[in-house]
């Protein structure tokens, strides 16, 4: 009988490059740094034209060129393995217009159009739980608990859609290892915002409010997982999960609850808000995985945002969205159709 035990780096179907074939991240990230500072025209006018076209076909916007549409929050570049993806930039304007948080409404523009109304300030996060240290975090502390970093990262849709994002924040291991998890922790529950006063769609029964996500703990310790309270440099906007969300990279982007206001350890798996609403269709794991289909659709490919042309081809989808050398582990042995 064949097996269904995943195996990291097994024969997917799917290319992934050989290391010879990668840019040394040290190497990348003094030619995105070289790159800027020839757009800023320290090269000259010629030179920095070339300099500024050759960034944006990166992904890396020229020195300065932030939004402008928030306050500044810069992160030092990202040193951890799989920290800086070498792929172009989603632009501004698709990042922050098209995007799910039905707590404002169902349509991709809903929330552009409707988070003006969250209150980011005051903030707290409460940590409960199976912890030593339980805490009630103001958002000044959090965000003064670790340095920040620029993480750019692929953000897979369950849907079928990606975005490339440079988030700005800190791994959760840091606010983890603060609160001293006891030895029967081994999940943690992720709480959202649910306010009926200003998020309208929680006055639907589109889901259970409020809503609800849950990691296992080493993926919650997982360096890769993050913290975020920024992107493109600035603060979080609002429908993007203002003022502080989870960012997990290799799962389903639903996996990365927005605008957290509690975080508790538990020693039983937590029941997610879409696995309670549709359990056959989306597990508690949601690793991107093409070999795993939605019931209703493929995952073998993904439309990237902003590749929308009338010949655009679509992207072949990578195992665990292309960090398999940095989580695989973390499932060898696991039948990820039966743990999906």
């Amino acid at each position: 009988m064949r097996s269904n035990a995943y195996t990291p780096f097994s024969d997917s179907g799917f290319t992934h490059p050989v290391s010879s074939e990668i840019t040394p991240q040290s190497v990348y990230l003094q030619r995105r740094d070289w790159l800027k500072q020839l757009a800023a025209g320290a090269a000259g006018v010629s030179m920095a034209a070339w300099a500024g076209r050759e960034a944006m076909a990166q992904g890396a916007a020229p020195a300065g060129a932030r939004p402008g549409k928030l306050a500044p929050l810069a992160g030092a570049p990202s040193r951890i393995s799989g920290g800086s993806v070498m792929e172009k930039i989603t632009s501004y304007t698709d990042a922050s217009t098209y995007n799910n948080y039905y707590e404002f409404g169902t349509d991709k523009a809903d929330p552009a159009q409707y988070a003006h109304t969250l209150q980011t300030k005051p903030w707290t996060v409460e940590v409960e739980g199976l912890v030593k240290k339980p805490t009630r975090f103001d958002l000044d502390d959090l965000l003064k608990l670790s340095p920040m970093e620029e993480r750019i990262y692929r953000l897979r849709c369950v849907e079928g859609w990606s975005m490339v994002i440079p988030w700005v924040g800190y791994s959760l291991a840091e606010l983890i290892k603060r609160v001293e998890p006891l030895g029967s922790a081994k999940y943690i529950e992720f709480h959202t915002l649910a306010d009926p006063k200003t998020m309208l769609g929680v006055r639907s029964r589109v889901l259970d409010w409020p809503y609800v996500e849950g990691l296992r703990l080493d993926e919650a310790m997982h360096p890769l997982t993050l913290l975020s309270f920024g992107m493109y440099e600035e603060v979080l906007p609002n429908q993007n999960g203002a003022p502080v969300r989870l960012v997990v990279p290799w799962k389903y982007g639903f996996k990365s609850a927005k605008s957290l206001v509690k975080i508790r350890f538990v020693d039983k798996q937590p029941v997610n808000s879409w696995g309670r609403s549709a359990p056959q269709e989306y597990g508690f794991y949601s690793n991107v995985n093409p070999l795993v289909d939605h019931p209703r659709w493929s995952q073998a490919a993904e439309r990237r945002i902003g590749e929308d042309g009338l010949f655009a081809k679509k992207r072949k989808t990578l195992m665990l969205n292309g960090y398999e050398a940095q989580v695989g582990q973390l499932y060898a042995g696991m039948d990820l159709k039966k743990f999906f």
